[in-house]
């Protein structure tokens, strides 16, 4: 009787062993196509350099005092330019950090880390504040830090655990920063299309039916632009929404990142990165 009990111990003892040597490691596939897809997201950085050449577009339309005042505001946007583009690269390559850490491959980013910049500065026209410039410095130190030593003793926990509270002030900096491109759009949109809105009505001559003609062609034109950027605008907000929504998720859930249900849900957020960056990309 004892021998069948303890046979049976074994044999049980056996089962959870081999039960537990088939688990294996713990899959981060759906981490690493989220930071992929976070990291290849667009959109921002076209939008920002939309803003930076606002005056470029506008000035053919400006009247000579309204041209002064606009190139003053050209001239600050031009000064915030590369801050303003320093969040986005120091956020992707953060992503590309991960991404490489969820996976077996390894490779060099320390020539990225050249390209971030020496720090931001506070701009209360844009909405840069020194939280964003602190979250920016404490972001740039943590990769430095985890590229430079080779990525040794670090780990997508770790990662996500000591990156998360950074990763969300950039990204809110980010969508703030969206929100005033597409303020400044709109205001660069009522520009252009108000002197055609102003001018055509009073253009009734038979001598001027020509140009009238070539001007609602235009009109037309800058309006089908705008509706376009105004879609994007759209786009870029949703998809920063949402980088930001799924890192939350992993730092919520990093001790079962291999669990379906987290799997799944990042799995949700890395396919509907793919679908903004795709609809970006028409």
């Amino acid at each position: 009787m004892l021998q069948r009990l303890a046979f049976h111990l074994l044999l049980l003892a056996g089962m959870l062993l081999a039960g537990c040597a088939t688990q294996g490691p713990v899959s981060l596939v759906e981490v690493r196509e989220f930071a992929d897809a976070s990291a290849r997201l667009g959109g921002y950085g076209e939008l920002s350099r939309r803003y930076r050449d606002t005056f470029e577009r506008e000035q053919p339309y400006l009247s000579p005092p309204a041209e002064k005042l606009a190139r003053e505001n050209d001239a600050k946007r031009r000064a915030v330019y590369d801050d303003f583009v320093a969040i986005q690269k120091t956020v992707v390559l953060y992503m590309q950090t991960l991404s490489l850490l969820a996976g077996d491959s390894r490779y060099d980013l320390s020539e990225r880390i050249d390209d971030l910049g020496n720090g931001l500065k506070a701009n209360a026209d844009s909405g840069l504040q020194q939280r964003h410039i602190a979250a920016y410095t404490g972001m740039t130190r943590l990769l430095t830090r985890v590229i430079a030593s080779g990525y040794q003793n670090r780990s997508v926990e770790t990662m996500v655990r000591d990156g998360d509270v950074h990763v969300q002030v950039l990204l809110e900096a980010m969508i703030s920063l969206t929100r005033l491109y597409y303020k400044t759009n709109e205001n660069e949109k009522k520009t252009v299309l108000g002197i055609f809105d102003v001018e055509i009505p009073f253009s009734t001559r038979s001598a001027d039916r020509m140009l009238v003609t070539l001007a609602k062609v235009h009109y037309l034109n800058k309006s089908t632009e705008y509706k376009l950027v105004d879609r994007r605008y759209e786009l870029a907000l949703q998809g920063l929404t949402k980088v930001a929504l799924g890192h939350q998720k992993m730092r919520e859930n990093l001790n079962k990142l291999g669990s379906d249900e987290v799997r799944r849900l990042l799995g949700n957020y890395g396919r509907d990165l793919r679908s903004i960056r795709d609809n970006l990309s028409d």
